[in-house]
């Protein structure tokens, strides 16, 4: 899956839409440090209040929302794990009538929960849905609908969600003219911030794949990975953090820890050129080849032995591939951070060319190239020749 198969599913979240079709809904709810489930309950989920309906939607676009390798992850299953999930979702999906569809999900729960006790009391929450897509766009000069052909795929969302303690409160009785103590005993379940939850299958251009599965952490960058391997049988991963940091010690081993911000911002653009050059195919990776090549073009001049030896000790893979989207920082944006006692600079990282670090009168100094006069709280800074006092 990519960005804009996640954005299309997240964007059909919504009540009384006739391209996302939700059947069931099935609450789990488990009691804090504890691995038994204390209560479940089925419905469908058009039977619930709308208020209730619109909370649930919030709740899995929450679980949809966030970047690929940092907070989302296309997991692929191991193969012959056992007790698979691969299997169990799988019979749940297909499953032709609730109940099946219940124990199927029962028996993942057991998985979330075996050995593993939560810090809270947390509500364990599947969904069966159907996810429609056109095949095409509608045309304005055609009489058919765009929902004359649809691409058809069911599928699983699970949502693990934490319970927060009731409020105490004061209130005022209008009517007895006095001030009561209000105690709530329920617990209240907290879904706008999801601990995680997966999808499955995986859905890219409206071809499901069983093979793998969508998975969404807590937090950018932070994956559970008890939950990958444990609980979805899945393959181990890198996020978006990890690789970049692979790249930066490839390259500290390459070419030092010395590194002009022009080299730097050229390779920041070859890289970029890459990404923006396959952004509607599979996301570009790049080996030790790859990067040498890069290196060579931005006035470095590097052996691909080096480079491939670079790779080998710090990931024990020469063969490893590194995710180019996730090597570069946000590329039209200030994302780039330059960090000194005096001041902190923010930057993107095309104009990183003209940033200098330079010395004046024996001290160094940052010298950022610009075409304006630069404005300090509305002033106009006032120009001075360079090495000179200003007038």
């Amino acid at each position: 899956m990519d960005k804009k198969d996640i954005a299309g599913i997240r964007k059909q979240l919504k009540v009384d839409n006739d391209l996302m079709k939700i059947s069931n809904i099935f609450n789990v709810y488990i009691m804090k440090e504890s691995t038994d489930i204390y209560h479940h309950q089925s419905q469908p989920f058009e039977m619930l209040d709308r208020d209730q309906q619109e909370l649930f939607m919030t709740n899995f676009k929450k679980v949809l929302t966030g970047q690929l390798d940092e907070k989302l992850f296309e997991l692929k299953f191991k193969q012959e794990a056992e007790d698979s999930s691969q299997f169990i979702l799988h019979r749940g999906l297909l499953s032709r009538n609730v109940e099946d569809w219940k124990q199927e999900m029962l028996a993942m729960t057991e998985k979330m929960i075996k050995d593993h006790p939560y810090e809270k009391d947390v509500v364990i929450t599947f969904i069966r849905a159907e996810y429609l897509k056109p095949t095409r766009r509608r045309s304005e000069d055609s009489e058919e609908s765009d929902r004359d052909a649809v691409y058809s795929n069911p599928f699983i969302l699970c949502s693990v969600n934490q319970t927060e303690e009731p409020k105490k409160e004061i209130q005022f009785d209008y009517v007895e003219k006095e001030f009561k103590y209000n105690i709530q005993v329920d617990p209240v379940i907290d879904l706008k911030h999801p601990l995680t939850g997966f999808m499955f299958p995986s859905i890219t251009e409206g071809t499901s794949d069983v093979n793998h599965v969508l998975y969404a952490a807590g937090k950018a960058n932070e994956p559970d990975y008890w939950f990958i391997e444990d609980v979805l049988n899945g393959e181990e991963i890198m996020t978006a953090k990890e690789d970049k940091a692979v790249f930066e010690e490839v390259i500290r081993g390459v070419v030092g820890d010395q590194l002009s911000p022009s080299t730097l911002a050229s390779v920041y653009g070859e890289i970029n050129k890459v990404v923006e050059e396959n952004e509607d195919d599979a996301p570009p990776k790049l080996d030790y080849r790859d990067v040498e090549r890069v290196l060579n073009q931005s006035g470095e001049q590097v052996e691909g032995d080096q480079v491939k030896h670079a790779f080998q000790m710090i990931t024990d893979n020469e063969g490893y591939e590194l995710k180019a989207s996730s090597i570069v920082p946000k590329y039209k944006t200030k994302s780039i951070k330059i960090n000194t006692k005096v001041a902190n600079i923010s930057i993107s990282p095309q104009d990183l060319e003209f940033v200098r670090q330079v010395n004046y009168k024996g001290k160094r100094c940052i010298m950022i190239e610009i075409e304006e006069d630069a404005e300090i709280d509305g002033f106009k800074m006032l120009p001075e020749a360079f090495g000179n006092e200003p007038s």
